[in-house]
């Protein structure tokens, strides 16, 4: 159940953080960050980093149980 929880919380995080450092012009080295057009909006997004984001609430949601 807390990985259910956990995912909107690592799209959030993605969603941020992808829009500072995507914004500057910069692809974020490993985090490969990249603008994705979703109908007619634009947004910058990361696979790594929407998984690490996921993986890490999801293991501080597992300690606090």
């Amino acid at each position: 159940m807390e990985f259910f929880k956990a995912v909107p919380l690592g799209g959030i995080l993605t969603y941020v953080v992808s829009l500072v450092i995507g914004s500057q012009g910069s692809r974020g080295g490993f985090l490969s960050i990249y603008r994705a057009e979703l109908f007619e909006y634009e947004l910058w997004w990361s696979w790594p980093l929407f998984f690490a984001g996921s993986a890490l609430a999801w293991g501080i949601m597992m300690l606090q149980r």
